[in-house]
């Protein structure tokens, strides 16, 4: 069964509730229905865009989440939460939370468990940073990160992989398709090594790092891209637009 694409739009620490809620009105009419869209505004904004969105094809995704249900952790937010109040989706592992708040891959897993214990899908990112690549790392890394943190989960769970280059996050730099394809194809036989055919050709594997409209129809030609997950490029509607359209529009 081919796999649906999904492109998610991750505005990170950007837009109040009303600037949310107004582009999430503009770009429900054009969204494709062949392509899953998934929007991942910060956490002050996901109720409003919950209520925005009932009854369209747009999906919710969190940016970040605890691992515990509830408890005395000032700040946090927990997987209930997020499933109450209406999301599908959360990213978990990004190269940011990583380097600015230093997640582990432990910490990274158990925020994965907790998603997928409560029926949250994790996107789970992946990526190595530039003098790991120049170094000859980029598999050895990008292994480590996605097999600790699905360490435990069972070939019927269902788990997201973006593979981010961090090297290309915020850059303007971008990793070619084929440099792309190359690593989505090694995490899906790695996937396949570890939990068998059935499981690694179910799972989609996002590209994000400075994907842009004019790199889009690129990327998604590659046989091992499933989509994407898009950082800048997904504050402007009409520019999100085109990238869910695969720039086409």
């Amino acid at each position: 069964m081919p796999r649906r694409p999904l492109i998610a739009g991750n505005w990170k620490m950007y837009k109040t509730i009303s600037e949310a809620t107004s582009f999430v009105e503009e770009i429900i009419p054009d969204c494709p229905k062949g392509v899953e869209v998934a929007i991942a505004p910060p956490f002050t904004a996901l109720y409003a865009v919950s209520e925005r969105i009932k009854g369209s094809l747009l999906k919710l995704a969190a940016q970040d989440v605890f691992w515990e249900d509830e408890g005395a952790y000032t700040g946090e937010i927990s997987p209930i939460m997020l499933k109450d109040i209406g999301c599908d989706y959360v990213i978990i592992g990004h190269s940011e939370r990583r380097s600015y708040f230093f997640e582990d891959n432990e910490a990274v897993k158990k925020k994965v468990s907790a998603a997928i214990r409560v029926g949250l899908v994790p996107i789970l990112c992946v990526g190595e940073r530039v003098e790991q690549r120049k170094g000859g790392k980029t598999f050895e890394v990008v292994k480590e990160q996605m097999l600790s943190a699905l360490n435990g989960i069972s070939f019927t769970d269902k788990v997201v992989i973006a593979y981010e280059p961090v090297w290309a996050i915020g850059t303007g730099l971008t990793a070619t398709p084929e440099q792309a394809q190359e690593v989505h194809g090694y995490l899906r036989q790695l996937l396949r090594e570890e939990f068998g055919k059935e499981f690694s050709e179910s799972v989609r594997i996002l590209y994000g790092g400075s994907v842009k409209p004019e790199n889009i129809s690129g990327l998604m030609e590659k046989e091992d891209i499933d989509g994407a997950l898009v950082g800048g490029a997904s504050l402007k509607a009409s520019t999100f637009l085109k990238i869910v359209n695969y720039g086409r529009i």
